[in-house]
């Protein structure tokens, strides 16, 4: 059963604008050190890395829809992390605030799934967060 979706699109030249201007400051307030460590794997081309950043910045405004929350009530930028399960599908990896509203939505004896489909095309960044309940021990 599907619990919450959500979507966001950004232009990724806007991502590069608030780097340019906050570098650091900004990149750690908003990205988990497994999402930086992502990007910098990317440091050869300019381009791939700020469409990284905003993918990943399009997750969490999309997971945080999906969550019914938005950027608040406990819900944070860094308690969301985009991250690659074994086979290369991403999925969101959620702590402090965001976890825990995760689990309030969660119905007992389900397990929360959480499927994104993140894309990019010069100069946008698109995210799709749908989170589920599925039965424990099912795909």
């Amino acid at each position: 059963m599907i619990i919450g979706i959500g979507s966001d699109l950004i232009d990724i030249r806007r991502v590069a604008k608030v780097i340019e201007r906050h570098g650091d400051r900004f990149l750690d307030r908003i990205f988990t050190e497994a999402e930086r460590a992502w990007a910098g794997r990317r440091a050869k081309n300019e381009k791939m890395v700020l469409a990284t950043y905003a993918k990943r910045f399009a997750a969490k405004e999309a997971c945080s829809k999906a969550l019914g929350t938005g950027i608040r009530r406990g819900v944070w930028w860094r308690d969301m992390g985009v991250v690659n399960l074994p086979g290369g599908r991403p999925t969101m990896q959620l702590t402090g605030g965001a976890l825990a509203r995760l689990q309030a939505v969660t119905p007992d004896g389900y397990e929360a799934r959480i499927d994104i489909s993140i894309t990019d095309d010069w100069p946008l960044a698109q995210a799709f967060v749908i989170i589920s309940a599925v039965h424990p021990g099912k795909p």
